[in-house]
């Protein structure tokens, strides 16, 4: 009897993950899409934030495309205390 109500549990755990698609997955793609944003827009802008790149004068080409996303990124990154603290708090751990 015990092993029956273990594999109900089970299954209803396994279809609460499988069928939860708002709130986890979405979230979890926005977070993957917000960090190859910041990854890409570092390597173009990183002057922005201080750092010296020798790409930086052919990414200006790109500038009047991205304007807008820029300035997200740039509140993005100044308001992050840690990057540690981000990614421990994507993968439920404590840093």
């Amino acid at each position: 009897m015990r092993y029956i109500i273990l594999f109900f549990k089970n299954l209803a755990l396994f279809f609460k993950g499988a069928f939860d698609f708002q709130n986890k997955a979405t979230n979890h793609i926005s977070n993957e899409a917000d960090a190859l944003d910041d990854q890409f827009f570092l390597l173009c802008f990183g002057d922005y934030l201080g750092l010296d790149l020798p790409t930086t004068y052919y990414a200006l080409e790109l500038l009047p495309y991205l304007g807008e996303d820029i300035e997200k990124w740039q509140k993005r990154m100044n308001s992050q205390k840690s990057i540690w603290e981000q990614k421990a708090g994507q993968l439920d751990m404590d840093p």
